[in-house]
């Protein structure tokens, strides 16, 4: 676990204490999430996740907003329970209030996204290219059958494929 993200997580929580004059329960901090997320709060569990591969490519930005924010959630449930909104005005009272940042909802972090594999259908149909998931390719394989809506005909694995 990197250090820099232990010690941010820290320092947001002595923040909300100093704000608030009372406690908070430290949570358990992973770096395992994956995908567009770059951090996620759960708030029953008191864990944070965060994205290890965002964090290393837009380091400075992530400790600042994306810990203070995941941190906030945790103090908003730990302040005002389960009947709030996510991101109502509670957390963007902590947001604002407690850390001094703006109440983003989103990140704007480059996503890199994996590459897929496309299995190209058709039908006899002018233009009908059916591009079919990895899944459903394998699925049409064990015997499914898919028909195209316009002239009702099985669809049919061409042989080609497209990496997007």
């Amino acid at each position: 676990m990197p250090e820099q993200l232990n010690t941010r997580v820290e320092d947001c929580f002595q923040l909300a204490e100093s704000f608030f004059k009372r406690p908070f329960k430290r949570p358990v901090v992973s770096l395992k999430l994956r995908g567009q997320k770059a951090g996620v709060a759960h708030l029953h569990e008191n864990l944070l996740r965060f994205n290890p591969q965002l964090y290393r490519e837009n380091t400075e930005h992530f400790l600042k907003q994306t810990v203070a924010h995941e941190v906030a959630h945790l103090i908003a449930h730990q302040l005002f329970g389960d009947r709030i909104q996510p991101h109502g005005e509670e957390w963007q009272l902590i947001m604002r209030g407690v850390y001094e940042l703006p109440p983003d909802r989103c990140h704007t972090y480059e996503v890199k996204r994996r590459r897929v594999t496309r299995y190209i259908y058709k039908c006899p149909c002018a233009d009908s290219d059916f591009p079919f998931t990895a899944q459903r390719h394998s699925l049409v394989r064990q015997g499914r059958r898919y028909l195209c809506r316009r002239c009702r005909h099985t669809l049919v694995f061409s042989g080609e494929m497209r990496v997007e």
